[in-house]
């Protein structure tokens, strides 16, 4: 019987962005750039790439669609998964659904966010679009409850009821 070694991927010690930007331009040119909805305007770039919680997380904007990623980060050492599994990660605001993808040896998460891109995004929209999905997606949710009152008698007869 013979077993296959599955080993761990290393995470990356410096930003993966000029990596996936070089991956996902070849794919662009070699297997997308004649499809109806390739949007030839827009451009094959990584936004906002940032270490959180010890993981590179960014966004991915390319002529035909959008999508958060998280790769590992500095250190880390991510067991190897099956491509397209889903994983589920729990964000500041929210839970985000996110897929196992690998593409040249390099393995990442992907969530995607818009598939294909809307027909009517300029290219300073879209590149905006993608920044701003990442400060979204590790912003702090807003709560529109009021605070609770404290209604103790002390708190009344000191006049801290808040």
């Amino acid at each position: 019987m013979c077993s296959e070694l599955i080993h761990d991927i290393t995470g990356h010690e410096i930003s993966p962005a000029a990596l996936l930007e070089a991956q996902f331009l070849q794919v662009a040119r070699q297997n997308m750039a004649d499809l109806p909805f390739y949007r030839r305007h827009i451009p094959v770039r990584a936004c906002g790439f940032r270490v959180y919680e010890d993981q590179w997380f960014g966004a991915m904007l390319t002529p035909w669609m959008m999508e958060l990623m998280v790769l590992p980060g500095p250190g880390q050492q991510w067991p190897r998964r099956p491509v397209g599994e889903r994983i589920g990660l729990e964000f500041p605001t929210g839970n985000l659904a996110f897929r196992v993808g690998e593409m040249a040896g390099l393995h990442y998460l992907a969530c995607s966010l818009m598939s294909p891109l809307d027909a009517h995004l300029s290219a300073e929209q879209a590149l905006a679009l993608a920044e701003n999905s990442v400060t979204l997606a590790l912003s702090l949710p807003v709560r529109e409850e009021p605070p609770a009152v404290n209604a103790s008698r002390r708190a009344l007869l000191r006049g801290k009821v808040a």
